[in-house]
C-alpha cells in the first residue's frame, strides 16, 4: 500500500462525493459550500472547474445513463448537468415545505433510482431524511437520521449500507446500517447495525463498498480512511494530514485506483497540512464501478 499522494492542491470547503466517470476516464468531485464541481485527468495531471452555481450548493450528484450529472442542491432541487456544454436543467422542482435543508451524499442503485440524504434543520430541530428517487422522478421518504452521509451496496446487491453520522454527540460519533435490499423495488429493510463508532477518532462519512465486499469509510476530523471486512472487523487504517478526510471513491483502470476528498472548513493550520485536497492511493484491492442514475428527464 502506497502512503495517499495529493493529487489536487485545493482548498475545497467541503470536497465530497468522488465519482470516476468510465466514459470519460475522468474523476469528478464537488465542494460542497461553494456549488462547485470539479474533475482530474489523471493521463494529463490535470484539474478543471466544471461547473459553479453562484446561489445553491450541490450536495452530491450522480451519472446518468447518458453520461451527464444529476446534481442534488437545495429544498429538494435536481438539476442534470451536460458537462460538454455546461447547459442544465431542472429535473425535479424545489419543494421547501417538505425538504427543509440541502441534500448530502446520494447514490444511484442498480436500477438507476437515487437514495438521497437531507440534511438536518438544527435552527428547527428538524432531523435529517433519507429519500429515494424512483426513475419517474417522484421522492419517497424512507427515514429518518441524525445527519445522512456515505451509502453503498454488498456485490450481489442484497445489502445495502448507509451512514448516519451523529455529528452533534462526541460520545455517539455515528454509525453504519446495513439494510437488507430488494433490487426488485428499491425498498430496504430490517437495519442492522454494521458499525459503531464510539471509540473510534472522528466521525464516520463518505464510504465505498470495494471488489471484496469489505467498506472503507472516510473519517470526518479523524485523519484517516478505514477498512472494514464485512462482519465489522476493523482490517486496515490509512492515515492522512487533513484531518476532515470526507470521501472515497475507486477509479482508473480495473478500478485499482482510490480517490480521496477532504474538506478544509476553517484554515489549513487548523485542518492540517493539504486540507480541502484531492487524494489518491494504491489500496491494495480493487474497487467496483459506481451504479448510474436512470430518472426521467
Amino acid at each position: 500500500m502506497t502512503r495517499p499522494e495529493l493529487v489536487v492542491d485545493i482548498e475545497c470547503e467541503t470536497g465530497e462525493g468522488p465519482l470516476w466517470h468510465p466514459d470519460e476516464e475522468l474523476l469528478y468531485w464537488a465542494d460542497i459550500p461553494q456549488g462547485r464541481i470539479y474533475r482530474y485527468d489523471p493521463a494529463a495531471d490535470d484539474h478543471e472547474l466544471v461547473y459553479e452555481d453562484g446561489e445553491e450548493r450541490i450536495g452530491g450528484f450522480t451519472f446518468q445513463t447518458d453520461g451527464s450529472l444529476l446534481l442534488f442542491q437545495e429544498w429538494g432541487a435536481v438539476r442534470r448537468l451536460d458537462q460538454t456544454t455546461g447547459a442544465v436543467d431542472t429535473v425535479v422542482e424545489p419543494e421547501p415545505e417538505r425538504f427543509h435543508e440541502r441534500f448530502n451524499d446520494v447514490i444511484a442503485d442498480p436500477e438507476g433510482r437515487v437514495f438521497a440524504g437531507v440534511m438536518p434543520d438544527t435552527e428547527r430541530d428538524l432531523p435529517g431524511q433519507l429519500y429515494r428517487l424512483d426513475t419517474d422522478g417522484t421522492f419517497e421518504l424512507i427515514d429518518e437520521c441524525v445527519l445522512p452521509n456515505g451509502m453503498g451496496f454488498t456485490g450481489d446487491r442484497s445489502q445495502f449500507y448507509f451512514t448516519d453520522t451523529a455529528e452533534v454527540d462526541p460520545d455517539s460519533p455515528g454509525y453504519i446500517y446495513r439494510y437488507d435490499y430488494d433490487r426488485a423495488t428499491g425498498e430496504i429493510s430490517d437495519p442492522e447495525t454494521f458499525l459503531d463508532a464510539s471509540g473510534i477518532e472522528g466521525y464516520p462519512d463518505g464510504m465505498t463498498v470495494d471488489g471484496e465486499d469489505h467498506v472503507w469509510s472516510a473519517f470526518w476530523d479523524g485523519n484517516k480512511l478505514i477498512r472494514f471486512a464485512p462482519d465489522g472487523t476493523r482490517k486496515t487504517t490509512v492515515e492522512f494530514d487533513p484531518r476532515k478526510v470526507s470521501s472515497v471513491t475507486f477509479g482508473g483502470e480495473d478500478y485499482e485506483t482510490a480517490y480521496v476528498t477532504t474538506a478544509c472548513v476553517e484554515t489549513r493550520e487548523t485542518e492540517g497540512e493539504g486540507a480541502g485536497s484531492l487524494y489518491r492511493l494504491n489500496l491494495g484491492v480493487m474497487g467496483r464501478e459506481e451504479f448510474r442514475s436512470d430518472i426521467e428527464v
